[in-house]
């Protein structure tokens, strides 16, 4: 697994709504030491221009979410915005609920998701789902995500926190992936007094990052990406410097 932790930007989504918003926000990203970034959640804006303020930055754009629709209508427009930041893993954030509520609805994203990565891999982008909890709802008494990974050979920018949530080790499911995982979201998951549980920053909550740790570099898996939906004290980018400060105890850069 490449050491250098990544930030998912969906994190700072708040802090990159305007054109003018990413030379401040990939200074604060830098600053905190990340070195590589997720492209997603940011407004309306060149993707040009995001390639060339994050290469002032010294921040290395890996991989992307975009929307499943503009996939199946704009698979085109998607590869040139991919190629304008240099960027080869293109990803989906999320499974709308209309291509998944039946066993033939998931039938079709599957062909969907094996064409989508057709499509990018001639053009040298490699495609990855993105999973959260609800993969992990039995279609016919088997998990949709083991439907995924059984009949495509796609990759795929697995999450920790959903993994948990689901109830699914993530160390053992990221293992099953192998080299799949192309992108790991580090994300914790803590129990909470009254009986629930929430997102928080990596190792301060629940899960076992020794095992997730060793899991990724067991799997070669690709890049580590932090991801905080929502910082738990409202200040983003405390957030993301405390995971970040984190993760290099565990050999991380």
């Amino acid at each position: 697994m490449d050491k250098r932790i990544g930030a998912q930007l969906y994190s700072l989504r708040t802090f990159l709504e305007k054109p003018e918003d990413l030379d401040p926000t990939f200074a604060k990203v830098a600053d905190i030491g990340y070195k590589t970034i997720q492209v997603s959640g940011l407004g309306p804006m060149p993707y040009s221009l995001i390639k060339e303020k994050a290469d002032q930055h010294g921040l290395e754009i890996v991989c992307t979410h975009m929307g499943m629709d503009r996939y199946i209508h704009e698979i085109d427009g998607v590869i040139a915005d991919h190629k304008a930041m240099d960027c080869k893993i293109a990803g989906i954030g999320a499974m709308p609920g209309e291509y998944r509520e039946d066993l033939d609805a998931l039938k079709k994203s599957i062909n969907h998701f094996n064409k989508f990565s057709e499509e990018l891999g001639k053009e040298g982008i490699t495609f990855g789902y993105h999973n959260h909890g609800f993969e992990f709802v039995k279609l016919d008494g088997k998990f949709i995500m083991d439907y995924i990974v059984e009949n495509t050979d796609i990759s795929f920018i697995v999450d920790t926190y959903w993994f948990a949530f689901a109830g699914i080790d993530p160390a053992a499911y990221i293992k099953k992936l192998g080299k799949r995982a192309i992108v790991v979201h580090f994300k914790d998951l803590k129990a909470l007094p009254n009986n629930t549980v929430t997102m928080c920053e990596v190792m301060e909550g629940n899960l076992n990052w020794d095992s997730i740790i060793k899991a990724c570099e067991e799997a070669g898996a690709g890049y580590a990406m932090v991801e905080q939906d929502n910082a738990p004290d409202g200040d983003a980018f405390a957030s993301m410097a405390l995971s970040y400060k984190n993760l290099t105890t565990k050999g991380f850069i």
